[in-house]
């Protein structure tokens, strides 16, 4: 595997860090700028929406820039918004950073993934995709537990103070690793890529099974605090250990799903989707025993980024007439779920149906994940038809 590759997923962990780390630090953000704690909430999910409008607009943007300058450019955007928000004493100014930050980093990430799997060969390219991915798994392992600590000991600052201090080695690799030549070929007119990411299959597996994947994957997430404190018995002092037991779980689904998705991407990504919806489906039976809430963490954890590896993998086999951009549809879709996910479990807890409900959200969106992602098995089925001749049944 090229260094190169690993120089991105550095990136990608300060990134995600970036991303994740205001759940632990809202009250303070809330407090020092003399705002509601709602609002400071809405600092979470203007990222979340600029990742989910930034990232075809941004890949766009760049795409007929040599992939090291866009890439430098981005990071560097990043790095600095931090650093003004950091500084800043407005709310407004500390919104306006992460909504740039937002399109910096689903900018970064759409060129990341294609830079990624453009550095190795067909054989390895779910492996580079995971290791590209696995920078958010360990951005959930260390950085975010690292930023709610360095928050609660020298101040929310400290921590974005943090994230653009990472991102400096990271810019350091990239200028030396990433090839800053122009690709070789001109990239097709963005109408055609453009068409080629509307066709129906690819529509419905990463608009829809990956956006409904990370939707269930968010949903529980989101709610481990109450679930664990509330359902599960647990006391607090274990809610930051089962966020990193998550993360751990990713991390090594992530680098299972690269090592063997190259192979066998069908059954593996079946099983996966399958299991997830089961795990989901056991954890809201068993969420009472602290025993099941551990190992349905970790083991969900696993299940949900390795699966949500191989459906990036899938998005670049069907869209490989679209190369400039099929980077872009992966990062809106992972981020249409990730913010719809929390909202769908917060509706199920507001409308009384306690701290449990949002696993049986996740179970649900899991079974219409099956559904679109065997809707997109049939469209594949019904081409191999036509193509040999055979009429559809």
């Amino acid at each position: 595997m090229p260094f190169a590759v690993y120089a991105l997923g550095l990136a990608v962990f300060a990134q995600g860090t970036s991303e994740f780390m205001l759940s632990g630090l809202v009250s303070d953000i809330a407090a020092d700028l003399h705002v509601s704690i709602p609002a400071a909430g809405l600092l979470t999910s203007a990222f979340a929406i600029g990742m989910v409008v930034g990232a075809p607009l941004m890949a766009l943007f760049s795409r007929n820039w040599p992939r090291r300058r866009a890439l430098l450019f981005f990071l560097c955007v990043f790095s600095a918004v931090h650093v003004i928000g950091a500084l800043t004493p407005s709310y407004g100014v500390l919104l306006a950073t992460r909504v740039v930050g937002a399109l910096a980093n689903a900018g970064f990430w759409a060129v990341a993934l294609v830079a990624a799997v453009s550095m190795v060969g067909p054989e390895a390219r779910a492996r580079a995709t995971s290791v590209v991915v696995g920078g958010v798994t360990i951005a959930c392992v260390a950085g975010v537990p690292a930023g709610a600590a360095l928050g609660g000991h020298w101040g929310w600052r400290s921590a974005f103070w943090a994230v653009a201090l990472v991102s400096v080695p990271a810019v350091v690799v990239i200028a030396r690793t990433i090839p800053g030549a122009r690709p070789e070929s001109t990239p097709a007119p963005a109408r055609d890529e453009l068409g080629a990411l509307a066709r129906p299959r690819l529509l419905l597996l990463t608009l829809l099974t990956s956006a409904l994947v990370q939707g269930a994957t968010f949903c529980a997430f989101s709610y481990f605090e109450p679930l664990a404190t509330h359902v599960t018995g647990l006391g607090a002092a274990w809610v930051p250990a089962l966020l990193a037991l998550f993360g751990l779980g990713s991390f090594v689904g992530v680098t299972v799903a690269g090592r063997f998705i190259d192979a066998r991407p069908v059954a593996l990504t079946t099983a996966g989707l399958l299991s997830l919806a089961v795990g989901w489906t056991g954890f809201a039976l068993t969420a009472g025993s602290p025993f099941a809430t551990v190992a349905l963490v970790f083991v969900q954890g696993m299940l949900a980024f390795g699966t949500g590896t191989a459906l990036i993998s899938w998005v670049f086999r069907l869209a490989a007439d679209a190369p400039t951009l099929s980077g872009s549809f992966a990062t809106s879709a992972f981020n249409v779920g990730g913010a719809l996910g929390p909202w769908f479990g917060g509706l199920a807890i507001d409308a009384g149906f306690g701290f449990r409900s949002p696993l049986w959200v996740s179970a649900l969106l899991m079974v219409l994940a099956l559904g679109t992602a065997g809707a997109s098995q049939g469209m594949r089925r019904a081409a191999d038809r036509s193509r040999d001749g055979v009429p559809a049944v």
